[in-house]
């Protein structure tokens, strides 16, 4: 996991052929995963497996429109977990998936 799953042309697409767009489209996913990642965290410590479904049910869907797959993968396995009722799932993949968001911080 040393490398961020990327589809770039998936991505370009979503933002119309428009760089300066995705650049920003990745700027605001940078901030509002941190955001998502400190709501699971919560989650995973209030044992409110609610909570850490929201969280990572809103990473996944912008990871997933912009083309990082590794991310999205990841958070559907967390996000259906939660929806079982679980954070077993959260609580084993929390530190790959801030691995992967450190890796999303980098671009």
């Amino acid at each position: 996991m040393d490398d961020l799953k990327w589809n770039k042309e998936f991505a370009l697409e979503q933002a119309a052929d428009d760089e300066e767009l995705l650049q920003e489209l990745i700027e605001i996913f940078k901030e509002s995963s941190a955001s998502d990642l400190a709501g699971l965290k919560q989650g995973i410590a209030k044992n409110d497996a609610d909570m850490g479904r929201s969280s990572s049910h809103s990473i996944k869907g912008a990871a997933a429109s912009l083309g990082f797959e590794d991310i999205r993968d990841l958070t559907a396995e967390i996000e259906g977990d939660c929806r079982d009722g679980s954070l077993k799932v959260a609580g084993e993949k929390l530190a790959d998936l801030e691995h992967l968001l450190s890796l999303l911080q980098k671009l």
